[in-house]
């Protein structure tokens, strides 16, 4: 299953509607179908998706956003999704989510209506309202603007109160999951952000050590009784042998333990054609690692399954490696969130991108001139 577009309304935190698109929306020239994912016909998806904004524009709330429509698809449960708490307290959230169905060759529309219960002693709990299922075989698709239209089509799917089997958290996509066999992997790295203790015992495949940390001849997990033991040796240096995950940060960078980290996930996404989403993507990285990252995402001779890489960035350095503005979001926060794709804001995709967010030409990308003014005044007061 691939995500096509999500909308959400009624969530807190945002300005207005979210809208939310992750197929290819501009004209896909001969030359750029190496770094897209052919769906069907002429429908493209992008296989890194960025979303770009200046701190507490809301870039995290996006990402969380996405996690919590893709785990909905995949019928987990919303009290266990751990991106729920971007629901608030909201007493009403409309979230529809599109998406491609390779099994059953059909596009796909589910609006799942969710609602809040606080009590004293759970605290914030969700339900599902009501829930409804549109499907259309992509041999009727014929433009991309029609491609998600489904007005005048019959449900194939409602919600019913009878289905006394189904939690109330629960989307039906758990019976269509069940009959078609789908999946998405969804690698979560939201909460690796600012700490980085690998989370996996596995050996990590030499090639990402080497590209992380040349100096580094061995990295080896021994399992044993239920207890891990860490070989670690650098080159002309003496083995180190240590007990927990938790100690390799006393010997090894912060980047070099997020790389293994995410290398290693990245390159089951990139098997697997699921999702991996990744918040400051250039947290504890230098430009040339996250670069590397989004070209692996970008090649379809390499990503042949279609994964699919999303992830947020400080950084406008990044926006250059995009031959197209269809996979970048600017965010904002100006009285709330909103996220706007780039296509909509620069036409051309010959423009650098850079330049445009860093000049203050696409608006809300840069600190505002009175509050650097403010600031400048403050520091020189501080120091009189």
């Amino acid at each position: 299953m691939k995500l096509l577009r999500i909308t959400a309304e009624g969530l807190p935190l945002f300005k207005e509607k979210l809208d939310l698109s992750f197929y290819a929306q501009q004209r896909v020239t001969e030359e750029q179908k190496n770094i897209l994912y052919p769906l069907f016909a002429n429908i493209w998806v992008n296989s890194a998706i960025g979303f770009i904004g200046i701190n507490a524009s809301g870039k995290t709330s996006v990402l969380k956003v996405i996690l919590l429509a893709l785990e909905i698809i995949n019928n987990e449960p919303i009290n266990h999704i751990e991106t729920r708490d971007i629901l608030g307290n909201s007493k009403e959230v409309k979230l529809n989510m599109y998406f491609f169905s390779g099994k059953t060759n059909e596009v796909c529309r589910l609006e799942t209506i969710i609602t809040s219960h606080k009590s004293k002693s759970e605290g914030i709990s969700y339900s599902i309202a009501s829930e409804t299922m549109w499907t259309k075989c992509v041999d009727v698709v014929t433009t991309r603007k029609a491609m998600l239209d489904f007005e005048g089509r019959e449900p194939v799917m409602i919600r019913s109160s009878q289905e006394d089997f189904l939690s109330d958290d629960v989307s039906i996509m758990i019976a269509r999951n069940k009959k078609t066999k789908e999946h998405i992997r969804i690698v979560n790295l939201l909460k690796y952000t600012n700490e980085n203790v690998l989370p996996f015992s596995e050996d990590i495949p030499a090639e990402i050590i080497t590209f992380l940390d040349p100096t580094i001849e061995k990295l080896h997990f021994d399992e044993n009784d239920s207890k891990t033991l860490i070989h670690l040796k650098f080159r002309g240096k003496e083995e180190i042998l240590l007990n927990s995950p938790v100690e390799l940060n006393s010997y090894l960078s912060s980047g070099t333990v997020k790389g293994m980290i995410t290398f290693t996930l990245a390159r089951e996404v990139l098997q697997s054609g699921g999702y991996i989403v990744v918040d400051e993507v250039e947290n504890h990285f230098n430009k040339e690692i996250v670069t590397t990252l989004l070209r692996f995402f970008m090649d379809n001779k390499l990503n042949k399954n279609g994964g699919i890489l999303i992830f947020s960035t400080h950084y406008p350095e990044l926006l250059d490696e995009y031959e197209r503005n269809d996979g970048i979001f600017i965010t904002r926060n100006r009285n709330g969130i909103t996220a706007e794709n780039l296509s909509k804001i620069l036409k051309r995709n010959d423009i650098k991108k850079s330049d445009a967010y860093q000049s203050g030409f696409l608006e809300g990308t840069t600190p505002t001139y009175e509050a650097y003014m403010q600031l400048k005044k403050s520091i020189a007061a501080f120091l009189a």
